[in-house]
Formats: structure tokens, sequence, C-alpha cells
């Protein structure tokens, strides 16, 4: 079994900064890229950035310069530092991974659950 948990959302002041976590458990051999996706209200899920296993990143072109994806390897774990942050941040975040399973050893995309961002005033 394979989990992807966030952590670290909530309510923030427009100008104000979150960091986000997702932690992946389990049975895991190795993760590839891990991302971090956005789904506001009535709207599709956007990808708002990727890093992969090496550390090369790639960011959505409404959140370049204040939003930075990192991992640690060691802790299986991506973040998301959230800075200057806009009303039109609002929406659900989702950490996502391509993940090697530690049993199957077959790769597949993971999902977690999700982490409420809410910017007003």
């Amino acid at each position: 079994q394979v989990q992807l948990v966030e952590s670290g959302g909530g309510l923030v002041q427009p100008g104000g900064s979150l960091r986000l976590s997702c932690a992946a458990s389990g049975s895991i051999f190795s993760i590839y890229t891990m991302r971090w996706y956005r789904q506001a209200p009535g709207k599709q899920r956007d990808l708002v950035a990727a890093i992969t296993s090496g550390g090369s990143t790639n960011y959505a072109d409404s959140v370049k310069g204040r939003f930075t994806i990192s991992r640690d390897n060691s802790k299986n774990t991506v973040y998301l530092q959230m800075n200057s942050l806009k009303p039109e941040d609002t929406a659900v975040y989702y950490c996502n991974a391509d993940l090697r399973h530690g049993v199957t050893h077959l790769t597949s995309k993971y999902w977690g659950q999700g982490t409420q961002v809410t910017v007003s005033s």
C-alpha cells in the first residue's frame, strides 16, 4: 500500500506565504517525478509545479517567481513554498508522484487527498 499525504494548507491573507508538504509512505521502490496540481471550484485540475528525481523543475506561468518546489529524497517528501499569495491561488492543492511500487515494481501515478489553500482578507 502506498499513500501520499499532504499538509500545510490553510487560510492566509493576500501577500502571505504557506508551505505545503507531501509525504509518500508504504511499499516504495523508487519515486520519479513529483508534482503539485491545484483545482479551484468549477475549474479543471491544473499543473502548478513539477520536480524530477534529479531536481529539475518547471512551473506554471501563473506561479513563476512566487512558488518554489523542492524535495527531500531521503524523506520521500515534496514541498511547495508559496509566497506573495493572491486570491486567485485559492484552490485545493494535490500532490502527485510517478512511483515504482516496492513489491509489484509497477510504476504508476499516485495522488494525495488534497489540502485546501484559501487566500482572502
